[in-house]
Parts: C-alpha cells; structure tokens; sequence
C-alpha cells in the first residue's frame, strides 16, 4: 500500500515538474515560438481585396525548399540556387489582413543588400491586381511572399514579405 502511493507521488510530481517546464519554455520570450505562436507560410499572394474594415487575401501556399529535401522534389543534384518551389495543389486559401501589416516588396531603390520598400496592404492589393499607383520599380513582381499569421483569431496576417529569388 506505501509503495504503491510512493510510486503515485512521484509520478504526480514528474507530470507537475513537466507541466510546469512546458509552461515556462512557452512564455519565455526568448524562443521563437513562445514569444509569437504564430505560423510562417511561403507562397504567392493572388489576391488582396479590401472588405469593410479589413482586407482578404486569397493565397497559395508552396513549399520553400533547401538541401536533401529540395534534391529529393526536384530530382537533381547540386539543386539550382539551392532552392526548390514544390507547389503541387494550386489551392487558394482564404485569410484576414491587418490593415496595419507590415508588407515588404523587392524594389531597385529600396534600402539592404537586397533591396526592399515598405508599403501598406492597400497599394499590396492594386500591386496584385495589376496596378503600381505609386510607378515602384518591382524587381520581383511574380515572386512570392513569407506570411506571419497572428495567434488570436480570427488569426490574421500580421506580415508579409517578398522572396528574392535568384
């Protein structure tokens, strides 16, 4: 009988000890996951229409593929600029964008190595649709983009920035 509540104690203090340091690694703010939970997607933005008092983005995800794995997709070796676009289903997904997110477009006159300009979500939606209202020099105008989806529903898009590809 005192072994067997012995054997119990321990155990409820293992799962205490557990939960406990899953709880810790989740709200320290020093690993990635923990200071956003929120979800990063490659693929190509094929629409940004403005609704209400929010924008919709129709969106086609693709794989982003480096090393052993782009090899294997593609079916060669050395990989092409180290880098393999697998997009096989061309399904578009439906999502809210912050009208205050923050969108990044490839640009010749834009600041960094590779350069970049920020716009607003309402000039990504007329760039998308085929417009340039403000004449930018888009070095990339088909590239895709990297979106980060909020955590909190309705889980927005939070950011999205373009891929240079060589």
């Amino acid at each position: 009988m005192k072994a067997s509540f012995l054997i119990f104690s321990i155990a409820a203090i293992l799962v205490a000890a557990a939960a406990g340091s899953s709880a810790l690694s989740a709200s320290s703010p020093s690993t990635p996951a923990a200071k956003s939970h929120q979800v990063v997607l490659y693929g190509h933005v094929k629409s940004v229409t403005h609704q209400g008092h929010r924008f919709m983005m129709r969106f086609d995800p693709a794989w982003w593929l480096t090393g052993v794995a782009a090899e294997h997709a593609c079916g060669c070796s050395p990989v092409p600029n180290d880098y393999f676009i697998l997009d096989e289903s061309h399904r578009l997904l439906t999502f809210v964008v912050r009208r205050d997110a923050h969108v990044t477009v490839l640009t010749r006159h834009g600041s960094g190595t590779i350069p970049t300009t920020s716009i607003s979500v309402a000039e990504l939606a007329k760039i998308v649709a085929g417009k340039n209202p403000n004449h930018r020099q888009l070095t990339e105008p088909k590239a895709g983009f990297w979106i980060r989806i909020g955590a909190k529903y309705p889980n927005p898009v939070v950011s999205l920035d373009q891929q240079y590809q060589p």
